[in-house]
């Protein structure tokens, strides 16, 4: 049986996209983005799930497999972390938030049963249970100037900070300055968004957050670029997703090093292509100085509102201090670069 949200979306108009896990759109992708980069838009966030993790030693447990110090997130705070392999790699990339429950794991829908069965490998006697909440939970992403007077118009208040939660039954959690996420109960999905749209807020598709998220400077890693990158190739640790002062976890010697005892050769920055095809994410890159060897990959790309492609570029640092970066071969379409919202080092 059908999720009623998935048909109240099918109801309004949205499309789900052959082949690329709960991503969709409402007539396309490209008018999403413009719509998102010029308003205050609501989308729903299908091409992400949502992990519970409950019981006693449900912060233990997270906090000896995770990047972040899950043991200090205090109750109805939010951080990004990770899961990564034993080489440093990361497998998942989370927004994790706390509530009267337990913590709540927001990560993208195409790694979400895999993570859940990897995780759950762990738990052997730990006093916790780890339950897959998304066929129960809408998440709605809210974006905008408007964002603050459309969530007043669902009786839903604007949590005071960034990266702090509004509990209650639907909630809501703000991401930066502009942009929220919203865990709503199924039941309450249609109604919330109908309020939302009514405020003003336009419905947009899944590249609308992508975008966001791409010009924020926030990765999401996915099933296609799962098992690719060390954190701070991601720049994870410049937004607040590893704690080098926590105890061990999968992966922490490599990170650690990394941070300490190496030199980092890869960064992860904003670049457009200009261009009829959308790249995919995990295209590889290429530079003059590293020849026919990849210098790098893409990681996110959606359409740009004035046309081409906006993308996170994962590569060497020596290859984008010389400014000649190429889609897909040496001879391939040339990058050009943009600055994050943070300074990278």
């Amino acid at each position: 049986m059908q999720s009623p949200w998935l048909v109240f979306l099918d109801q309004i108009g949205a499309r789900f996209e052959e082949g690329v896990a709960g991503s969709l759109h409402f007539g396309s992708a490209a008018d999403d983005v413009r719509a998102a980069a010029s308003g205050t838009v609501i989308v729903p966030l299908t091409h992400t799930g949502l992990l519970q993790a409950e019981g006693e030693d449900a912060a233990v447990f997270l906090h000896n497999l995770l990047s972040n110090d899950i043991k200090k997130l205090p109750l109805h705070g939010a951080q990004y972390s990770s899961f990564n392999s034993a080489k440093g790699r990361m497998l998942a990339s989370f927004t994790i938030w706390r509530d009267n429950q337990g913590y709540l794991l927001q990560l993208s829908a195409d790694l979400l049963a895999a993570i859940h069965k990897k995780l759950g490998m762990f738990i052997m006697r730990s006093k916790l249970r780890l339950h897959d909440l998304t066929p129960n939970v809408a998440l709605i992403g809210l974006s905008g100037a408007g964002a603050a007077t459309a969530l007043d118009a669902a009786g839903l208040a604007l949590p005071p900070e960034v990266m702090t939660v509004s509990q209650g039954g639907v909630q809501v959690i703000r991401i930066d300055a502009s942009r929220v996420v919203l865990a709503v109960p199924v039941a309450q999905a249609a109604d919330i968004w109908k309020k939302l749209a009514a405020s003003g807020a336009q419905p947009a598709g899944t590249a609308a957050w992508q975008w966001l998220d791409i010009q924020a400077g926030i990765p999401l890693i996915s099933a296609a670029t799962q098992d690719e990158f060390v954190a701070q190739m991601l720049n994870f640790e410049l937004i607040g997703g590893v704690n080098f002062q926590k105890g061990c976890y999968p992966g922490q010697e490599i990170v650690a090093r990394t941070q300490y005892l190496g030199k980092l050769k890869k960064r992860m920055y904003l670049a457009h292509i200009d261009g009829d095809s959308a790249p995919a994410a995990g295209s590889d890159l290429f530079s003059a100085e590293f020849g026919v060897q990849s210098c790098g990959k893409l990681l996110a790309v959606t359409p740009a509102p004035q046309g081409g492609f906006d993308a996170l570029a994962v590569l060497q640092i020596a290859a984008f201090e010389s400014g000649n970066v190429h889609l897909g071969s040496p001879e391939g379409l040339a990058l050009s670069f943009g600055s994050l919202p943070y300074t990278i080092s």
